[in-house]
Order: C-alpha cells, then structure tokens, then sequence
C-alpha cells in the first residue's frame, strides 16, 4: 500500500505513530553502520636532504620526490657535472626553478665545495675548495671570508630562481671546527648535519657497500626525526644509488607509517621560518 493510501486508512495518530518508528529504525541503522576509519597518522616524519654532485641522478630525484608528494632540502655548491658545466650554471636554471616552485627547502654547501681543514690560532681557519680558481689549494680564511663563500650561493640561486636560499648549510664532508661554526652562525646560516642511520653511503665503494646493503641499513635504522643525507650523483661509486635505492627507501618508509618534510618543518630550525610563510607542513 502507498504512504497516501495508507495515511486516507488510518487514523491521523496511528499513521504519525508509525512515521516516527519508521525513522527511529532508520537513525538506529545509521549508527550502526561502518564508518570509515580516518586516515592513518604519521608515525614519524623523516627528512629527506640531497647535496649537488655530479648531478647524474638529478632529474630522477625530481621525478621520484613529485611521484611521491613529498618535499626535501637541498644543499648547493657549483660542482662539476656530467654535462661538463657546473651544478649553479645557467644550464641548470630550469632544475633549480622547478624545484624551488614545487615548494622544496634549499640552503648553502658553499660555493666552490670548500673543506675545512682546522682552526688556527689567530682565528683563521684552514679551508681546501674542490673546485674554482684556488681548487686544490690550502687557504686560511678568516670568518668572514667563509660567510663571504657562503653567500655566493645564495646570490646566485636568486640570480636562477628569483628566491633566495633558506637560512641553513653544510659543511663540505660535514666537517665542522668551532670557528667555521662560529662563522656560520654570525653569517646567519644554521648548520645542518644529518642521523647516523641517515648516512645513505651513496659516496662508499658499491663492491664493499653494495645498494641492497645500504637500503636494508636505512630502512632498518630510520626513525622519527632523523635527517637523511644523499647526493644528486656521485663521480666515484660504480652501481649508483638513487636508481636502486631511493624508490624502494621511499616506499619502506610509507609503508611503516612515515611521512616527509622539508627542514622548514624539523624542531630544530622550524624557528628560524617562525611568521615567514614558508613554512610547509605536511600531516
């Protein structure tokens, strides 16, 4: 029978009656019913850090990182590529603007790849660049001389992007004396080093450290917070790493739960971008 015909046969009460128990069991059902779980939360963020080298994995390390949605952090110098040109030269600007409008995070490696060597007592530090006019050579520089190194970098990739560079840096090598960190801080840069298992040993010989080794040591020592550090191409190791490595390390980490941020995001420099805009925080 309709709900017209069955209205005209009952009495008004009776047929309201049977209304409201009709959506009772209606809402009842609905309660009842599955809901959706919400999505899974981080379990743990790691954050994805990749130096200029050869620059041979380059646009691999792009195209993995959009594939994935996930943001990383970049430290540049102006090394010598595979193409025969340098990493900050006019060549590259069409890498370093996308990146830079997909929303990545970018700081110092200064830019001829100058290592510190040691502290001197007058408050110079010995420095040895890899590349440009004094390649090779052992230099002492004074605090300001390292800023001023610093620095290039950062005029430059506004020069390519129209941007300039985050507030962060590396060390060549990672390695620190206490007046180049001293100089850094006066510079405005904060340093920028990475866990012990974000080591990716994509710089060690692949005949002793081969790729399946180095991912089974990442996936298995990564945790909460820690920073990861590989190159955009290394000149020396014989198996690269990235086209073996760097899929399967990113699926192994989503599938254990974690997420990925840029250094904007970590505890501790996110207060350095404080009120900027730029920060970019993933859930």
């Amino acid at each position: 029978m309709s709900d017209k015909r069955l209205q005209q046969a009952l009495p008004a009460k009776q047929f309201q009656g049977l209304v409201l128990c009709a959506l009772l069991a209606a809402g009842q059902a609905f309660a009842q019913a599955p809901v959706p779980a919400p999505a899974a939360a981080c379990k743990g963020t790691i954050y994805l850090t990749f130096d200029t080298g050869s620059q041979s994995q380059a646009e691999l390390i792009e195209q993995t990182l959009q594939r994935h949605h996930i943001k990383a952090s970049f430290f540049l110098a102006n090394e010598k590529t595979i193409h025969g040109d340098y990493s900050l030269d006019p060549g590259w600007q069409p890498l370093w603007k996308r990146l830079a409008a997909q929303g990545h995070a970018f700081g110092t490696h200064t830019f001829d790849h100058v290592y510190a060597l040691r502290d001197l007592p007058d408050g110079k530090i010995e420095v040895k660049p890899q590349f440009g006019a004094q390649a090779g050579q052992k230099l002492q520089w004074t605090p300001a001389q390292y800023c001023g190194e610093m620095r290039r970098v950062d005029k430059r990739f506004e020069e390519l992007t129209g941007r300039k560079l985050d507030p962060l840096w590396r060390a060549p090598g990672g390695k620190l004396t206490p007046n180049l960190l001293k100089a850094g801080q006066a510079c405005g840069y904060a340093h920028v080093a990475w866990a012990p298992a974000g080591f990716s040993g994509d710089e060690l010989p692949s005949d002793k450290f081969p790729n399946e080794m180095l991912l089974k040591k990442a996936l298995g020592g990564l945790k909460d917070g820690d920073i990861f550090l590989a190159h955009m191409g290394i000149w020396s190791r014989r198996d690269a790493w990235a086209p073996a490595v760097l899929e399967p390390l990113i699926t192994g980490l989503e599938q254990k739960g974690f997420c990925f941020a840029t250094l904007r995001e970590h505890p501790a420099y996110r207060h350095l971008f404080a009120g900027t805009g730029n920060a970019q925080a993933r859930p």
